[in-house]
């Protein structure tokens, strides 16, 4: 059962007179209990894709065209009111840097408290206060934080009391934007394992934004690859991170180190993203494409279906020869 499905979503932001192209034509799924991961360099859409999902861009600055449907609803059409009653409830989030946005003046539980009161205005006190000592502990956090004000606690315990607060209501899809980016690897690695636990136990899925592929690979069971706001391979990870078509994705791998198998040189990507208010007639990663044609330079490859779990934009397995 699809639980989200994104459907030839475009975001475009207003500039300085430009028109940045930000997600382009992406269309992707998440099924209920296979949480996805979206990776790619800093600059490719992802968060933007995020934002867009929660409908958190402003309508000033940006144009958003396209479906996203989740539960039955397509996310753009809804009023502002008819998403208050989706977000947090039916829909939440854990945003990048998001030791830095609870308030430094407040208590953790003045805070918590006043955003269930904001979907459930005749809870009692007592009510919310047993609501949230209960997540701390899911999150492994002791009940005293209830009491703490955030300067108090470490990065990691702030990490864990956001992702408490996205789980306040049980909503069926968490989006994570950078979750651990700002941890230490070990702590990184405790918050993952927690995560990987509350989708048994909570029946959550997440959805996962990260640079890092080696979040991807120990929390998603599938895995979405965008570059320049475009989507350049999806399926499940176990077929996308072992056997990577797209020359993007073999890139991106071979900048990461593996403690496992043959030793082997680190590479970075040579050159940089494209201006996206400039995207080129071809394919956008073609300018810094070992493996580029001629064509490659002249038309956009689609997303095509290489197997039932991968898909891959690339001339190199389809189209025009």
């Amino acid at each position: 059962m699809k639980l989200l499905d994104i459907r030839d979503l475009n975001v475009t932001y207003n500039s300085n007179n430009k028109k940045i192209l930000a997600v382009n034509n992406v269309s992707l799924f998440i099924d209920s209990g296979e949480s996805l991961g979206v990776v790619g360099e800093s600059g490719s859409g992802k968060s933007t894709l995020a934002m867009a999902v929660l409908c958190l861009l402003s309508k000033k600055t940006s144009q958003i065209t396209g479906e996203i449907n989740f539960l039955g609803n397509d996310l753009i059409k809804l009023t502002e009111k008819e998403l208050r009653k989706i977000r947090w409830t039916q829909l939440s989030v854990v945003f990048q840097k998001s030791m830095n946005a609870l308030s430094p003046v407040h208590k953790i539980s003045t805070q918590l408290e006043d955003i269930y009161r904001s979907h459930n205005k005749n809870a009692s006190k007592q009510i919310i206060k047993d609501r949230i000592i209960k997540l701390f502990d899911t999150v492994n956090l002791s009940e005293r934080v209830y009491d703490l004000y955030p300067h108090e606690l470490s990065g990691g315990m702030l990490q864990r009391v956001s992702i408490a607060l996205s789980l306040l209501f049980e909503p069926p899809l968490v989006i994570l934007d950078e979750a651990t980016t700002a941890l230490d690897v070990i702590t990184q690695g405790q918050i993952l394992n927690e995560i990987k636990r509350l989708e048994k136990e909570m029946n959550v899925t997440m959805m996962t934004i990260t640079h890092d592929v080696s979040v991807v690979a120990s929390s998603c069971k599938r895995v979405a690859v965008m570059y320049a706001g475009q989507l350049i391979e999806f399926g499940d990870v176990s077929v996308v991170l072992t056997q990577p078509r797209h020359p993007y994705t073999q890139g991106l791998l071979k900048s990461f180190p593996t403690l496992r198998g043959e030793r082997s040189n680190l590479r970075g990507i040579s050159g940089s993203l494209p201006d996206l208010s400039l995207l080129p007639q071809g394919c956008v990663f073609a300018p810094r494409c070992e493996q580029a044609k001629e064509i490659c330079y002249k038309k956009r490859p689609q997303l095509i279906d290489l197997s039932d779990n991968q898909q891959t934009a690339c001339h190199l397995y389809g189209g025009e020869k």
